[in-house]
Parts: C-alpha cells; sequence; structure tokens
C-alpha cells in the first residue's frame, strides 16, 4: 500500500509539471526571462554630465578681505613712535593679530588709569549678629510694670459685671477687663468680635470715648481687626489705666461710648476697710 501512495504522487508532480510548463509557453514567460537576462545596464543621461574645468590655483600671497572694503585702497602701517620705541607695523597684517594687539594696548590703558586712581576709604563693616534698631537708642523699660493677682482681677471684674447688668438694656454695652498690652508697650484694644459685627460701623471710624466725668477722647476704630488704635493711648494714658482695671462701654450713640472704669485697687482698699 505503501509503494502505490509514492508511486500515486510521483505521477501527480510529473503531470502538475507538464501543466505549469505548457502555461508558461502560452504566457510566454521563457521568453521574457531570457530578455531581461540579455539586457544590459542603461546609459547615463548626457543631460547629468557636468564639465568641469581644470581649478584655477589660489593666490596665497594676496589677504582675503571683505565685499564692503574690497573697493577701498589697502591699508598701509608706518612706523609709530611709542615710549620711546619703534613699533613696526606689516602692511599685510592678519585680522587676527591686529585684534590680539588691540586688546593688548587696551589692557594698558586700563592698567595706567587703574594705577592714577586713589583709593577709596573703606569704612569698617558692621559685624554680624547685632540686629539694627530702627527705634533709635530707646528702650523699653519694662520694670516698672505692675501685675494684678487672680483675686483682685476677678473682685474688678465681678464688680464691672454688677455695673453691667444695671445698665439700661436699650444700649448695647459690655465688659473689657484691661491686660498689659492695653495699657501699655501696644497700646492696642481689641473689642469683641460679636460686638462689633452687630453695632459699629463696617469701615475705619473715629469714635468718642466719654469718661464719667464727660470727658471726650477720640481714638480710631479698625472694623478689620475689631479693636481701637490710635487715640486709645491717650485715655488710656490719662485715666492711669492698670492691668486687672475693668470697663464697662456702653454705646449711647453709634459712634460714641460710655466708659465706666473699676479700678482693681479698689479690692485692696475694700480688704483693708
Amino acid at each position: 500500500m505503501v509503494a502505490s501512495k509514492k508511486i500515486n504522487y510521483e505521477e501527480t508532480r510529473l503531470l502538475r509539471l507538464e501543466e505549469n510548463k505548457k502555461r508558461m509557453a502560452e504566457l510566454n514567460l521563457t521568453v521574457l526571462a531570457q530578455s531581461l537576462r540579455t539586457t544590459t545596464t542603461p546609459k547615463p543621461s548626457p543631460m547629468k554630465k557636468v564639465n568641469r574645468g581644470p581649478r584655477k590655483p589660489v593666490d596665497l600671497s594676496t589677504v582675503r578681505r571683505s565685499s564692503r572694503v574690497a573697493d577701498k585702497p589697502p591699508q598701509v602701517y608706518k612706523e609709530v613712535l611709542h615710549d620711546g620705541g619703534v613699533k613696526k607695523w606689516a602692511s599685510n597684517q592678519p585680522p587676527c593679530l591686529r585684534t590680539l594687539l588691540f586688546f593688548t594696548c587696551f589692557c594698558k590703558i586700563l592698567k595706567s588709569i587703574n594705577n592714577s586712581i586713589i583709593p577709596l576709604r573703606m569704612e569698617p563693616v558692621e559685624p554680624l549678629g547685632r540686629r539694627r534698631s530702627y527705634g533709635g537708642n530707646r528702650v523699653r523699660d519694662l520694670s516698672g510694670r505692675v501685675y494684678a493677682s487672680d483675686e483682685d482681677r476677678e473682685y474688678a471684674s465681678g464688680r464691672a459685671d454688677e455695673l453691667h447688668s444695671t445698665l439700661e438694656p436699650g444700649f448695647p454695652s459690655f465688659v473689657k477687663p484691661m491686660l498689659q498690652s492695653h495699657v501699655s508697650g501696644g497700646f492696642w484694644l481689641g473689642l469683641p468680635v460679636y460686638f462689633c459685627k452687630q453695632n459699629l460701623p463696617k469701615r475705619d471710624e473715629m469714635l468718642t470715648l466719654v469718661d464719667e466725668d464727660g470727658d471726650e477722647w477720640q481714638a480710631k476704630y479698625l472694623p478689620r481687626k475689631t479693636g481701637l488704635s490710635g487715640g486709645w493711648k491717650g485715655f488710656a494714658e490719662a485715666h492711669k489705666l492698670a492691668d486687672g482695671d475693668a470697663l464697662v462701654f456702653q454705646l449711647i450713640k453709634w459712634d460714641t461710648f460710655k466708659v465706666y472704669i473699676i479700678r482693681v485697687n479698689q479690692a485692696e482698699d475694700s480688704n483693708d476697710a
């Protein structure tokens, strides 16, 4: 069975070869293949030929010049006396050497000018580590500060609360205990935020502070910081406010405060009595 299969395969292969040869003969493929073999490489086009003549020798004796000065006569350098000596410049000097000589002369001129300048006197530099003071030699004296005790603060705040409860409810009011920053140093008085948003102007205004004797003082109110700045120092110094004092502010007008002062040292007087 195996031998018969091999014989059938060979017979079919030979039949296919014969059929392919006939088809190639019908299509003239054999003739075309022979014609391609016999054809030679194409000749170059005559338009691509360039007739190059012999190169002209370059004259190295002449110096190359720019087209801008080609029509001008060449520059000729003569002997120049300088510092008692003679410097001879060649007429056909290269540009690179000419630039180098110009730079050398320029450096000599700068050196002579530098030697003729009188050196400036330099002031000694302040050593690092020291902080510069922009307020002069004035130093804040903190030795005279007196701090109130907690008991005295509570006593003054309690009396201020009692006074605050007796005021007319139709006029907004609040109690403000005094600290060292309110009565010394920065002299800045911060007011309650809720009170400022509900009762005071929305822009910078000058407010009037009226004490118990009817004397008036002007102070600058800053709504963005909700506090009194300029003018508050004069009020605090005039009334000799101290740490621990309690103030009652009553808004009697939109720009006027009635101020009641409860002294912290009144607690000592009541204890002595």
